[in-house]
This record gives structure tokens, sequence and C-alpha cells, in this order.
């Protein structure tokens, strides 16, 4: 797995639009998705793993009580891909993990926690290609028909409308990204995407294709050069966060006294 260090916001830029010209097309295009994390020892873990470690299982009682109690702003959403995703959003405990296309939106959960400032973060970048690749033929097939690289909701509806429909696909478990219906708008702004492994004791790190991936290290030392800079590009809490949460919380990191704190010599 290859690892690059991250020491300036030049670094940042040069790092993630490396090889992005298709000579194909003549344009800048490129097939990677990205996630920032805060702490770079922190692994590409789902939420449903580091909650509920001692029993996968409860997936199943998770989702059903989200449905029930969520009922009021759920009834309208026929979608399985769409519920899980929603809950995603909002914190509950899935196999799912956030991804964008937009890697300084990684940038941003990597830099978001000031409380992290002491140690590096991370954005990790990871090539559809590599992925899809290692797709059971049936659903790969169905990406070619469609042309995509990424599967819709649409598509995952019909192709495997629930996780055991999915892992039914292969004995040997395997991972896709999806993108959901941009049904609240913090999933368009982040322009989000989501990963899923076919079994849910299995990480993505487990699979294979993860020595493909690419690490970004960002020395601690560069966060705040880099938030201040994603600052003046409206990389921000409010537009991450739409509403008056995300306007509070990039109002209160704005004006706190980083500088002196994070500057000293």
């Amino acid at each position: 797995m290859r690892t690059i260090e991250i020491k300036s916001w030049d670094q940042l830029q040069s790092a993630v639009f490396e090889d992005v010209w298709d000579p194909a097309i003549l344009r800048y295009r490129n097939n990677r998705v990205f996630r920032g994390m805060c702490d770079a020892e922190w692994s590409l873990t789902p939420s449903l793993n580091r909650s509920c470690p001692q029993n996968l299982g409860l997936e199943k009682m998770i989702l059903r009580s989200f449905q029930k109690y969520g009922y009021a702003e759920l009834q309208n959403c026929t979608s399985f891909w769409e519920i899980v995703a929603m809950g995603q959003q909002y914190g509950l405990p899935t196999r799912l993990l956030d991804w964008t296309y937009s890697p300084l939106v990684a940038a941003h959960f990597a830099t978001e926690d000031v409380s992290a400032y002491d140690r590096d973060g991370i954005i990790w970048c990871v090539d559809m290609g590599d992925v899809n690749a290692r797709l059971p033929e049936g659903l790969h097939a169905r990406l070619r028909e469609q042309k995509g690289v990424i599967f819709s909701r649409d598509i995952l509806d019909d192709i495997a409308p629930s996780f055991d429909a999915l892992k039914a696909w292969s004995e040997k478990p395997f991972a896709l990204f999806f993108e959901p219906a941009s049904t609240v708008n913090r999933i368009a702004n982040q322009y989000a995407l989501f990963s899923v492994v076919s079994d849910p004791a299995v990480t993505l790190l487990d699979l294979p294709e993860s020595e493909r991936f690419i690490r970004l290290v960002i020395d601690h030392r560069a966060k705040l050069e880099i938030r201040d800079k994603l600052d003046y590009i409206n990389i921000s809490e409010r537009m991450i966060y739409p509403g008056l949460d995300g306007i509070c919380k990039w109002i209160t990191r704005r004006y706190a006294a980083m500088g002196p704190r994070y500057h000293q010599e």
C-alpha cells in the first residue's frame, strides 16, 4: 500500500491531482474516491463494527428499529439502500463507510476536528477500477451495461435489495461503491457515496484490492494551513452540514485562537 506524506497545501494539491489527465478524451478525469479522517491511525472500520463488535448480527435489529422509530421521516422511502444511506448520514451504526468524489471535501474531514491537531490526519484514495475488477461477474456486467464505475441506488435495489441478497452473489467477500439519491442536502454538498462489503465481518482493508489503496498522511503541523485554505474556497462546515448547526460549527472554529496555539516556534 502506497503512502504519501503531505506537509503543505501545495503537496496536497499535487498528490490528489496526480495522473488525472486522460489522453483518450483530452480531459482531466479519474475514477478515484476519497475518505478523510482526522487521525491517521484510524482504520477503515465501519460504525457497525465499532459499535457492535460482540455481535454483528445486531445489524438487522438496528435497521428494523431505525425504520420503526424513524417512520415519520422514512415513510416515503421504499429503497433499502436509501434507508441504509440515510441511517449512515445521521449516525446509525451500519456497515457502510462514507466517501466523497472530492479530495478537498475529504481534506475537510481530515482537518475539521481541531482537538485532533496534535495527530496526523489521513485521506484514503481508492481507484474504482481496482475495486470493480474483483466484483462477481454478474455485478460487473451490470456496471458495464450502464457504462459506469459506481452503482446507483436503483441498480442495487434491482439486483440486491438487501444485505443477504448482496452476499448471495458470491461466497467470497467483495466490496462495491454506490451513490445514493440526494434526499438530504448534506449528501449532495458532500459529493457523497458509500462503500459496502458483502460480509459485515470483513472490512475493506481485509480485501486483496486494498493493496492498491493510497494513504495521504497529513502532517499535523500542516493541518491548520490546509484548514484555513479550504475555508477560502468554501469547503467548510457551512457547506458540508447545511443549516444552523453547520454555521455554528464553522463560526466556533473560525474565531478560535488556533494560530498562536499551533504555530509556535
